[in-house]
């Protein structure tokens, strides 16, 4: 892992980085191991007038790799979603996370799109559970949007300081942001 995690850190300067990050983002929503702010925090600290570019770019691809997610999850479950879940350590509570994806679809996918979790956990499970399409790629959109352009902004505004905290704390600040959005929607639909 650690090999890939450099090659990825030295691809953010390759002529083709914004293709190398496209295809990362892709593949990271369906199979891929490492997420895509490893190579999107040195591109957008080596050209932050690029940072937008650089998160729409992220968003678009990862956005399509969860569509090819969904796919494997509504089509190839058994063949290849299955594979890949367990794989991860996830065969054994995929029954239990069925009955609780279906309760909690939308949640589900914008936690799992701003948060560490997984994404490709979430594709994949989208699809096998059956969730709308059209709930998917709107709440995929919503999140990974917020994840990316949240990254892209940190760094445009603070630059290279914030990359450490950024590398460091990054799945807390989202984990928390995620938790003070379902607390303030939870307020508003009781009171």
């Amino acid at each position: 892992m650690r090999r890939l995690y450099d090659w990825m850190l030295r691809m953010a300067e390759h002529p083709n980085a914004l293709w190398v990050l496209a295809v990362i983002a892709f593949a990271e929503a369906s199979v891929f191991p490492i997420p895509p702010d490893v190579l999107m925090i040195p591109m957008i600290i080596a050209r932050p007038r690029r940072a937008w570019l650089i998160a729409s770019i992220a968003m678009v691809a990862s956005v399509s790799g969860g569509l090819l997610g969904y796919a494997i999850g509504a089509l190839a479950f058994d063949s290849l979603g299955e594979p890949i879940l367990t794989a991860m350590g996830k065969a054994d509570s995929m029954a239990q996370f069925n009955e609780a994806f279906v309760d909690a679809g939308f949640w589900a996918v914008l936690g799992a799109g701003i948060t560490p979790f997984p994404f490709k956990v979430i594709t994949i499970m989208a699809g096998w559970t059956g969730m709308p399409l059209a709930t998917f790629i709107i709440t995929a959109v919503i999140a990974r949007g917020i994840r990316f352009y949240l990254v892209a902004t940190l760094l445009w505004y603070f630059g290279a300081p914030i990359r450490a905290f950024i590398e460091k704390r990054l799945g807390l600040v989202f984990t928390v942001f995620f938790i003070v959005l379902i607390g303030a929607f939870f307020l508003i639909r009781f009171i």
